[in-house]
């Protein structure tokens, strides 16, 4: 029987589901804001939201006790940082958002965020569309050959009044050559 057992176990034992939770718990320290599957952001949102009311306790218990889950540059993050910016709230410091299905497998993604925006987050690179590339280039190009043709335009200018002195006698000689051949 599974009473009082109110954490999922993610189909992992023990160990690895606490290093995943770490894991997933310094990136949002770090990054602001992480995409992984559903299961695993419900998941890391009370890990975090205890870690978090550690930080706002400051005192050197609640940092030995994040140390024993986070290592030492993520919990200096998570108490100078992240903590600081959720000063005044009294929970509640993440939100889940809901992203649509990986394309591999079908799986539920989401995102979670830190709610704060007095807190710095790093944005998370999304993937490009191939359409925005396709749209992006030719403008630009555009933009490249109207700076190209006023640099090129005087250049082009000499090179036609030369190719117009030089046009009566590249005449001649190419008459003198095919005369010449037929000789």
């Amino acid at each position: 029987m599974r009473h009082r057992k109110h954490h999922g176990s993610l189909g992992l034992v023990t160990g690895h589901r606490r290093a995943l939770l770490a894991n997933l718990a310094s990136a949002l320290i770090t990054h602001g804001r992480i995409e992984t599957t559903h299961a695993k952001a419900r998941a890391v949102r009370p890990y975090m939201e205890k870690l978090i009311t550690l930080g706002k306790n400051g005192d050197l218990h609640s940092r030995r006790q994040a140390l024993a889950k986070l290592r030492r540059p993520i919990v200096d993050k998570l108490f100078d940082d992240v903590a600081s910016a959720f000063e005044n709230r009294p929970g509640g410091y993440t939100r889940i958002i809901k992203t649509g299905f990986r394309a591999g497998d079908a799986a539920p993604m989401a995102l979670i965020e830190l709610v704060e925006a007095g807190f710095e987050v790093k944005p998370v690179k999304a993937a490009k569309k191939p359409t925005a590339k396709k749209e992006a280039a030719p403008a630009k190009e555009e933009a490249k050959a109207e700076t190209e043709a006023e640099e090129v335009a005087p250049v082009e200018a000499a090179a036609a009044d030369e190719a117009v002195d030089a046009a009566p006698e590249a005449a001649e000689t190419t008459a003198e050559e095919t005369k010449a051949e037929d000789k």
